[in-house]
C-alpha cells in the first residue's frame, strides 16, 4: 500500500496550485486591465475571453478519463501546465499585438484562453485526484486548504511582483513578464509532483474491458452519471458555486451606489472579504485539529457554511435597506470567512468522495464535479449582475434591487444546503461493505481491497 503524502508532501503539491494562480491571474486581471485601459477595447472583449476558459473545462470529464486509462496523473499535470504556461505567454503576446493589429491579436488571443481553460481543467482535475489519492483522509481538509492558500498565495505574490516590473509599461515588457511567470509556474510544477507517483503497472483486466468499456469516454461518462452520488454532488456543486460567484461583481458596485463607498474604498472592502475567506478556508482544519473529527465532519462544514454563508447574503439585504448605518465591512467580513469555511469543505468533500463508486472512474468523477464548478463560476458574475440590472429597471430603487439580488442567492445557498443532505442520502444507499461507515470503507477494509 503506498504511503500517504506527509506534510511536506502536500504543500509540494501545493506548489503547482501556486504556479496554476500565478498564470491566471495575469491573464485575466492584467491583461483585462491592459485591454480596457491602455488599449481603450471594449469591456466585453476580456469578458468574453475569460468565458471562453471557462467553456473549455466542460472537457474536465473527458481529461479526467485520459487520467484515469493511463492509470497516472503526473502526465496530465505536468502536460496540462504546460499547455497553460503556453498559453498564457500567447495571451500577452496578442495583447501586445492588439496595440498595432487589433484583428489579429484578437484572433491569437482567443487561441491563448483556449489553451488556458484547457490546460487549467487538464492540470487541475489530475492533481486534485492525485491529492485526494494520496492523502490521508484526517489531513484531506488541511491538505484543500493548504493548496488553495497557496493558489492565493501565487495571486498575491504574482501581481505584486508583475505590477513592479510593469512599470514604466510596454508591450515587450509585458510580454517578458509573462514569460518569466509561466517558466516560474512549470519549474514550480515539475518540483511539486516530482516522485510523488511512482511509475506502476496498470491493473490487469479482461481485453474486453480494456479495449471496450474502459476506453470508451462515453461509456465512462455514463458510468459515473448514473451513481446517485456522483449525480448529486455534481448538481450541488454546481448550484452552490453559482450562489459563491454571483456576488463577486456586485458587490463593489452596491457599496458605491448604496453606501457611497469611493473606488478606494470598495477595493479595501474587496481585500476585506478576501482576508475573511482566507481565515475561513483556515477554520475548518484548525477546528477539526483541536476537536477530532468524525467521518461526517466535512459534510457538516458543508451544510454549515451553506446555511452562514445564506445567513451573511441575507444581512447584506437588510444592510441594503437600513442605508449607511449598517455594519458593511464586518457584513462583508462575515460573509468572506463564510464562503471560506463552505469552499474548503466543498472541496475536501470532493477529495473524499471521488474514489466513491466504480473503480477507475475518478478522473472522471472529479472532472465531473470540475465542470460543474467551472460553468457556475463562468455564469455565475453575468447571472449577477444581469439580475441586478433587471431588479433596478424593475424597482427603480437601487438599495431594494440589491436586497433582491442578495436575498436571491442567500435562498441558493439554502437551497445547496438542503442538496448536501440530498448527496449524503444518496451515499447512505450505496451498498456498504462489512466495517463502511456512511458507504466509506473502513480502514481495514480499504487496506485489504488494495
Amino acid at each position: 500500500m503506498t504511503r500517504p503524502l506527509s506534510w511536506l508532501g502536500i504543500v509540494r503539491m501545493g506548489l503547482v496550485q501556486t504556479g496554476l494562480g500565478a498564470i491566471v491571474v495575469l491573464t485575466t486581471s492584467t491583461l483585462n486591465r491592459v485591454m480596457v485601459v491602455e488599449l481603450a477595447l471594449p469591456a466585453m472583449l476580456p469578458g468574453a475571453l475569460v468565458a471562453i476558459h471557462y467553456a473549455l473545462q466542460v472537457f474536465r470529464p473527458a481529461w479526467g478519463h485520459g487520467s484515469d486509462v493511463g492509470a497516472r496523473r503526473t502526465p496530465w499535470i505536468v502536460g496540462g501546465m504546460a499547455v497553460l504556461a503556453v498559453g498564457g505567454f500567447l495571451a500577452a503576446v496578442a495583447t501586445a499585438w492588439m496595440a498595432s493589429e487589433p484583428l489579429f491579436g484578437v484572433l491569437l488571443s482567443i487561441v491563448a484562453f483556449c489553451l488556458i481553460g484547457g490546460g487549467v481543467g487538464a492540470a487541475g482535475t489530475s492533481l486534485l485526484v492525485l491529492l485526494a489519492q494520496r492523502t490521508d483522509e484526517s489531513r484531506r481538509a488541511a491538505a484543500a486548504t493548504i493548496v488553495w492558500v497557496m493558489m492565493i498565495a501565487g495571486f498575491i505574490v504574482t501581481t505584486a511582483v508583475a505590477g513592479q516590473m510593469l512599470d514604466p509599461f510596454s508591450p515587450s515588457r509585458l510580454v517578458m513578464v509573462s514569460g518569466c511567470v509561466s517558466v516560474a509556474a512549470m519549474l514550480l510544477t515539475v518540483i511539486g509532483v516530482w516522485g510523488v507517483e511512482r511509475a506502476k503497472p496498470a491493473p490487469q483486466r479482461p481485453a474486453a474491458v480494456r479495449s471496450g468499456e474502459e476506453r470508451s469516454f462515453r461509456a465512462a461518462f455514463a458510468e459515473v452519471w448514473s451513481e446517485p452520488q456522483s449525480r448529486r454532488f455534481a448538481i450541488f456543486v454546481f448550484v452552490s458555486m453559482l450562489a459563491y460567484s454571483a456576488q463577486d461583481l456586485i458587490l463593489e458596485p452596491f457599496a458605491g451606489l448604496v453606501f457611497s463607498f469611493t473606488p478606494g474604498e470598495t477595493t479595501k472592502l474587496s481585500s476585506v472579504q478576501h482576508a475573511g475567506t482566507l481565515i475561513g478556508m483556515s477554520l475548518v482544519p484548525l477546528i477539526g485539529a483541536v476537536f477530532p473529527r468524525s467521518r461526517g465532519n466535512l459534510r457538516l462544514w458543508t451544510i454549515g457554511g451553506c446555511v452562514a454563508s445564506a445567513l451573511a447574503l441575507i444581512g447584506l439585504a437588510v444592510g441594503a435597506m437600513v442605508g449607511t448605518s449598517w455594519p458593511l465591512r464586518a457584513n462583508v467580513f462575515a460573509l468572506g470567512v463564510t464562503n471560506g469555511a463552505y469552499a474548503v469543505a466543498a472541496i475536501g468533500s470532493m477529495m473524499a468522495l471521488v474514489d466513491n463508486g466504480n473503480e477507475n472512474r475518478e478522473g472522471v468523477r472529479m472532472g465531473l464535479w470540475g465542470a460543474a464548478q467551472a460553468l457556475a463560476f463562468g455564469i455565475g458574475g453575468f447571472v449577477g449582475t444581469l439580475a441586478s440590472d433587471l431588479a433596478r429597471l424593475v424597482l427603480s430603487s437601487p438599495a431594494l434591487s440589491y436586497a433582491t439580488v442578495f436575498a436571491s442567492e442567500a435562498g441558493l445557498f439554502v437551497l445547496s444546503a438542503i442538496m448536501a443532505v440530498w448527496v449524503h442520502r444518496a451515499q447512505t444507499k450505496t451498498a456498504q461493505r462489512p466495517g463502511d461507515v456512511d458507504g466509506i470503507p473502513s480502514p481495514a477494509v480499504a487496506e485489504a481491497i488494495t
